[in-house]
């Protein structure tokens, strides 16, 4: 039914995926200060380097992922960070009331995003 509009389909596809860790890359420079303290008290080594690596690793495998450039390893590292990152910023277990409600939804959400990106490396290979 919508084989005429597969590659159209799929580049929005890339550009929600992509975009959305182009974005979030972009917003994590302006909350940088607090990622950075916040990593510090999750025990992360050289947490500004590895924030500052992580920010390089979002907005660029979006933006590879966007351009449909490299697409299954740029989309694979976005698994992993996401791998890396969920449990970290999303950790629902150590909450209670509306602040685990909102990590629970930002957790199920990161599940989601990895889907999406298994799904586009299928697609890819």
């Amino acid at each position: 039914m919508f084989s005429s509009f597969d590659s159209e389909i799929l580049f929005a596809a890339r550009l929600l995926l992509g975009g959305a860790f182009v974005f979030a890359g972009l917003r994590n420079i302006q909350n940088a200060a607090f990622l950075t303290q916040l990593m510090t008290t999750r025990g992360v080594p050289q947490a500004r380097l590895v924030l500052w690596l992580g920010i390089v690793l979002q907005t660029v495998t979006g933006a590879l992922v966007i351009a449909g450039i490299w697409t299954a390893a740029a989309a694979l590292c976005l698994v992993l960070f996401l791998v890396v990152a969920t449990p970290m910023f999303h950790n629902f277990w150590d909450h209670q009331g509306p602040e685990r409600a909102s990590r629970i939804n930002g957790f199920v959400g990161n599940v989601a995003l990895t889907g999406g990106f298994l799904a586009l490396i299928a697609q890819s290979l």
